[in-house]
């Protein structure tokens, strides 16, 4: 059974609004990432990722990630809609995060722009920020939305919303 959506007030959007499969489109805000201290990734350039009861990942250009922050790992997943997507340990200092972070190398066709571009659990970092709001991780461990006030739910990854 579905849940019911929470209204969205002025400036909210909600992600029963989002479509599926999901939309990928431009964002214009800050995105930021700290780790061990450190702020390993900062843009201005990123991309979201909208589908129907997730929050959005956001997806980050390489360009505008410390180099030294991500280490290749063996984990691989597959996404129906995105493609085949690989892992990355984040590093900082003295700090890893294992499988912290992802990316499709060469994504589906529609998602053709994300290729490259990598994405960050929120929760295995010390903060992540959507222009100076601090996000909220999506719930459950497997998926990587980024929560802030401008986004209402439920959410997909609350105990009892596999099937949503």
């Amino acid at each position: 059974m579905l849940p019911k959506p929470v209204r969205p007030q002025p400036g909210q959007e909600s992600v029963w609004d989002y479509p599926r499969p999901p939309r990928l489109e431009r964002s214009g805000k800050r995105l930021r990432v700290v780790f061990g201290g450190v702020t390993i990734a900062d843009t201005t350039r990123g991309w979201r990722v909208l589908e129907t009861s997730h929050p959005p990942v956001y997806y980050f250009p390489p360009d505008d990630i410390l180099p030294e922050a991500l280490v290749a790992s063996r984990r691989a997943s597959y996404c129906e809609w995105k493609g085949a997507a690989r892992y990355y340990a984040v590093r900082a200092g003295q700090r890893v995060a294992p499988d912290a972070a992802w990316s499709y190398p060469q994504p589906t066709p529609a998602f053709a722009p994300l290729a490259g571009q990598v994405a960050f659990y929120a929760g295995a970092m010390d903060a992540c920020y959507v222009d100076d709001e601090q996000v909220v991780p999506q719930p459950g461990g497997f998926y990587g939305g980024w929560i802030t006030r401008d986004i209402v739910g439920p959410f997909k990854g609350v105990p009892g919303s596999w099937g949503w």
